[in-house]
């Protein structure tokens, strides 16, 4: 069983070493098809987030069951990727930045396992597993001279990019970074007691800081990214302890009335 799940866009399950494929059905609904595979003599899970063929927005991404079929496989510990504008005018496209908190802006999604009894209220003072964050810039900063290892990401509802006002609002609320699929995956892993943290890397400026956005410039950046993305993972999953001492794995204990 996989004790450490991969959630990324569609290309990160070249990563895995004699990979198979499974599907797994949640009671949110079936995940995409899900890769096994190894890196190094790790077995790793990795779930496409906008599907296999990349067709799902960010807004569509069925979030509950990508991260209730990774816990169902057996996965402790998720490590995600996602894109972003940055908004820190310190920060450049092609940037790699490791969030230690979050404004969540989204407003259609199902975000929680909690709808019915037994009124649950989870604690994400941490919202990112500190243990995981920290192996995961440990291994940014050995690969690389710079990383922004303590951004506070912004999640909108997309799939439309950000207006420059909003983005001027999310700057003076401390906001350093804007995607749109951090949230609700790192509240849902919590409610699951999983640990998450996320690997973000600077597509583009935001909104209003150059003359236009375009899904075009974030794909090209994600390419000549992505290698530098893979090293990190792969040395972060070399480094990463067996044993959780973090409280991820308790986050229910007190949560409950």
């Amino acid at each position: 069983m996989p004790r450490i799940g991969i959630i990324g866009g569609s290309g990160l399950e070249k990563l895995l070493q004699s990979s198979s494929h499974v599907r797994v059905g949640t009671p949110y609904g079936p995940a995409p098809l899900i890769s096994i595979g190894y890196i190094g003599k790790e077995e790793i899970a990795f779930v496409p987030r906008h599907g296999p063929k990349h067709d799902l927005p960010p807004h569509k991404v069925n979030y509950r069951a990508n991260m209730y079929g990774l816990k169902k496989l057996g996965a402790e510990r998720i490590i995600a990727t996602n894109a972003v504008g940055g908004i820190n005018s310190e920060y450049a496209p092609g940037d790699i930045c490791v969030p230690q908190d979050i404004l969540d802006f989204t407003k259609s999604r199902a975000a929680t396992y909690y709808d019915k009894e037994p009124v649950t209220h989870i604690d994400v003072s941490e919202p990112y597993c500190p243990e995981l964050r920290e192996h995961i810039v440990e291994s940014a900063k050995i690969l690389q001279n710079k990383v922004w290892a303590n951004s506070i990401l912004a999640a909108t509802e997309g799939p439309r990019y950000e207006t420059p006002a909003e983005i001027r609002m999310i700057q003076k609320l401390g906001g350093d970074i804007v995607g749109m699929t951090g949230a609700p995956e790192v509240f849902l892993a919590r409610e699951l007691e999983l640990c998450y943290s996320t690997i973000c890397f600077v597509s583009n400026r935001a909104a209003g800081m150059q003359q236009k956005l375009s899904a075009k410039e974030v794909m090209e950046v994600g390419a000549d990214v992505m290698p530098r993305m893979n090293q990190i993972i792969e040395q972060t999953v070399e480094i990463i302890p067996k044993e959780r001492k973090c409280a991820c794995s308790r986050a229910t204990d007190e949560a409950r009335v």
